[in-house]
């Protein structure tokens, strides 16, 4: 009789644990890491993508803890557990890290070259001497690439160009756009457009994140059926990324 009333007693405390667990509350702040990019993932809170995430997390009481690093370093963050997600990983780009079914944006990739070379396509673009910000691993999504250099700042990239040390810098619209910016005469250059990559949130491997990451999922299914991100990628003057074919 004793055994039955402790097996009772045990078998009690597990369900109590388990529906403690269950009815854990929902985290009140979600900690990202991002790169800063101009206009999406500034350091003081504005931009397209910043905009995006409160969208998603502040409507239902998480609020957003952001912390600016370089993007390796904000990978190695979420990695480490340090933060809960990091922003602007293309789709399993690190075993590691827990990928949502949704991302959040999609990358308009371009190729940034002198005017007087040739327009690559995606198809052509890998037999000519790339750059890159170090870290975002391009090889990975265009095909044949052979030669390639990262750089650690954009602030040279115009001087690589005009100098032939590279043929062509990828990078995203806006970074390219930004880079165009600094040249004393931008008709020495030309843009082409090469791929859409959707961007995720790479989120940590924990029980939190993985809760966050739940909710991101089913915040954006409601969000994307409602319509309710249109207004922030027009404020941002932005391709909708998520038009119904």
């Amino acid at each position: 009789m004793s055994r039955r009333w402790l097996a009772g007693v045990v078998l009690a405390v597990l369900g109590t644990v388990a529906s403690a667990q269950e009815a854990a509350p929902m985290p009140s702040v979600i900690h990202l890491a991002s790169e800063v990019w101009e206009d999406y993932t500034a350091a003081d809170g504005h931009g397209l993508a910043w905009d995006v995430l409160r969208k998603v997390f502040e409507p239902v009481g998480v609020k957003l803890d952001i912390r600016s690093e370089p993007y390796t370093r904000s990978v190695g963050l979420a990695q480490r557990a340090e933060v809960d997600a990091c922003v602007g990983s293309y789709h399993e780009e690190f075993s590691d890290l827990l990928y949502p079914r949704w991302n959040f944006d999609t990358d308009h990739v371009y190729a940034l070259g002198l005017a007087s070379n040739p327009a690559p396509t995606l198809e052509t673009l890998g037999s000519y001497r790339l750059a890159w910000v170090r870290g975002y691993d391009y090889q990975s999504y265009l095909p044949n690439v052979q030669r390639f250099n990262e750089v650690i700042r954009r602030t040279g990239i115009l001087s690589m160009l005009t100098h032939d040390r590279a043929d062509y810098y990828i990078d995203a619209l806006t970074e390219i756009t930004y880079v165009l910016s600094r040249a004393r005469d931008p008709s020495l250059f030309r843009t082409t457009h090469v791929v859409e990559l959707p961007l995720y949130l790479c989120f940590a491997n924990t029980p939190k994140a993985r809760t966050l990451m739940a909710l991101f999922d089913r915040r954006m299914d409601q969000l994307v059926k409602s319509g309710e991100l249109k207004p922030i990628f027009e404020k941002w003057k932005q391709p909708y990324p998520f038009e119904q074919p």
